[in-house]
């Protein structure tokens, strides 16, 4: 052999050694980038799912296991329908009928069933896996838990709906407001003033509503009750820092519905009570008790050492009365009035549904 032949063989050799290096090089790098992948895939906070084409599971991580409560030895080789719920069932043949044909499906938002029974909100992203010849052999899986996002979007819409509902309350009560003034009030001042005092307690009442909009009307907390109701309005006839009145009884909650309702209500008797009644003068005194009977709120209105009972007593019925008339029916009030040598008694009697409601 010459020497050329020599070096034409130890130059192949060469180039085969280098070829084996780069071979075993690229495996070391595979093995990296796929040990790399694996952390990721370990590690991520999504339950990350991949499934044979009949929708077997072929490996499982460890958000997979936080989401559905289902280990990995659990669910491997199992179908993935163990975490479809029945009435969505028809979803997978969907799914892997797009993943045969090569589709990814993006951000579908479903509802799949935990180990447990209960039902978690879920955003999918699903891709097609391919062998080294392209061929679809599979489907992978990401999964993330979109629940407080749904719940934070239901009560967005709650309260929007609420909100709606409202203030389209507060135009009909002002409406109604105004055409009564209008037909009572004898001067433009004597309308002014009244409608400004009642408006005054709507927007006191609309307050009171308000913590709702936190949350509490989504789930069914009260928003007052009804002897913080009547503290908010009574509050402007306190005088030097002392109560002319007191609340005895029980201590209702109200409904956030009807709480405007009975601000009006409770103002109305406020105010004739200030202009004609126990709290028009120094040594008048308001007791107002509450007893809670079965299905029925009895509430007393006790006025004493007020004026004597020829001030008290209405001559004719006007804005504040028919106001009084209108709201009582509206939520199933009866209301009975006892006039006294230098007092009034006012008792309401309050279907449990019309505080409540």
């Amino acid at each position: 052999m010459s020497i050329s032949d020599n070096q034409q063989h130890e130059g192949q050799a060469q180039l085969g050694l280098q070829q084996l290096e780069a071979d075993i090089e690229a495996a070391q790098h595979g093995r990296n980038a796929a040990a790399f992948l694996a952390a990721i895939v370990e590690s991520s906070d999504d339950a990350i799912v991949s499934k044979s084409l009949s929708g077997v599971i072929t490996t499982w991580n460890k958000g997979a296991e936080r989401l559905f409560g289902y280990t990995a030895d659990e669910a491997i080789g199992h179908p993935i329908t163990i975490v479809i719920p029945p009435d969505r069932l028809d979803e997978e043949p969907a799914i892997l009928a797009r993943i045969q044909a090569g589709e990814r499906v993006n951000h579908f938002e479903t509802i799949r069933r935990r180990k447990d029974g209960t039902l978690v909100d879920i955003s999918l992203t699903i891709s097609p896996i391919r062998d080294d010849n392209g061929k679809i052999i599979g489907a992978s899986k990401i999964a993330r838990d979109i629940s407080e996002r749904k719940r934070a979007a239901e009560h967005q819409e709650l309260l929007l709906r609420e909100m709606h509902h409202r203030v389209k309350n507060l135009f009909a009560i002002t409406g109604s407001i105004i055409t009564l003034a209008a037909r009572t009030a004898t001067t433009t001042t004597e309308l002014a003033s009244g409608m400004k005092d009642r408006l005054m307690a709507l927007s006191r009442a609309h307050e009171m509503t308000l913590p709702s909009l936190n949350g509490e009307a989504a789930t069914g907390t009260p928003q007052t009750t009804l002897f913080q109701l009547l503290s908010n309005i009574l509050a402007p006839y306190e005088r030097d820092g002392a109560n002319h009145w007191q609340l005895i009884g029980d201590d209702i909650d109200i409904g956030g519905t009807k709480i405007t309702n009975f601000a009006l209500l409770f103002h109305e008797l406020a105010t004739n009570a200030a202009k004609y009644g126990a709290l028009s003068v120094e040594e008048g005194k308001l007791d107002i008790a509450a007893t809670m009977k079965s299905e029925m709120l009895e509430i007393v209105w006790l006025e004493s050492s007020g004026p004597p009972q020829a001030a008290l007593e209405p001559r004719s019925i006007g804005f504040g009365s028919r106001l009084e008339q209108i709201i009582s029916q509206s939520l199933g009030v009866e209301i009975a009035r006892d006039w006294m040598p230098n007092g009034l008694s006012i008792r309401l009697s309050v279907p449990r549904g019309a505080i409540s409601g």
